[in-house]
């Protein structure tokens, strides 16, 4: 039995909210992160992949560094999106357990906010390791541990921070989103870190950046609060030397 259908029927369903939500500029936070984003993945001439590309914002952003991209998602809909904004050199739609390529054929991995709607975390971690090149680089986006598990308690820039219940353990999420007019359905997993860190492992991958990023100086009130906790932890990563 597949265990990514549940996740892949979740997007499925959700595909128009998301390429609305997504597409919108200035609405999602990722526009608050975007000159970061591109600062610390940093210009490049080689093969980038794209795991769970979405509507295709991220592929955008690592072509116009200079990256040739190939785009996948396991939902067919957002790879129909992001081949109508030109997103990429490349497509296919593929899971992110299952990708249909060849051992080692990309300088540049990239899983933004992607291994959050996984359920097997080891799996897809390892598949995206099998398709670096030798020195190869696996960047990884996910929202901070620590933002899934606590809220602010108010609207104000120095509410505090409230973590409920266990910052351990897995759970999972579900709830809808509304702003602007637009509403997201997300569901997905959270995680701890070290369980990351423990994909990261098994695979034979070492970190060797990490960055906490705040958001533009000029963005919203509410999200001047995660100039003071992390919303996103952005990773790289490459093969230990006994793996290459």
């Amino acid at each position: 039995m597949d265990k990514q259908k549940p996740d892949h029927a979740h997007w499925t369903a959700v595909a128009d909210q998301w390429i609305a939500w997504a597409g919108a500029p200035g609405h999602d936070a990722f526009w608050a992160y975007r000159d970061g984003f591109a600062s610390y993945l940093g210009a490049g001439r080689g093969s980038a992949l794209e795991i769970g590309c979405g509507e295709g914002r991220i592929s955008r952003e690592a072509r116009a560094l200079g990256y040739h991209v190939t785009a996948t998602d396991a939902v067919a809909a957002m790879v129909d999106a992001a081949r109508a904004a030109q997103s990429a050199d490349a497509y296919a739609v593929a899971s992110s357990e299952a990708l249909p390529f060849g051992d080692g054929g990309f300088d540049l991995v990239i899983a933004y906010n992607v291994l959050m709607d996984v359920e097997d975390v080891p799996a897809a971690v390892k598949e995206a390791r099998r398709m670096l090149k030798p020195g190869g680089t696996l960047f990884i986006s996910i929202v901070h541990p620590f933002r899934d598990r606590g809220r602010f308690a108010g609207p104000s820039v120095d509410a505090p921070f409230v973590v409920e219940g266990t910052y351990y353990g897995r759970e999972h999420f579900d709830g809808v989103e509304s702003r602007d007019g637009l509403s997201m359905h997300f569901a997905g997993w959270s995680l701890p870190l070290q369980d990351y860190m423990a994909a990261l492992e098994a695979a034979g991958l070492a970190i060797v950046s990490l960055r906490e990023p705040q958001p533009d100086a000029a963005s919203t009130e509410q999200l001047r609060q995660w100039s003071r906790m992390p919303m996103f932890l952005w990773i790289k990563a490459r093969a230990l030397p006994s793996e290459e």
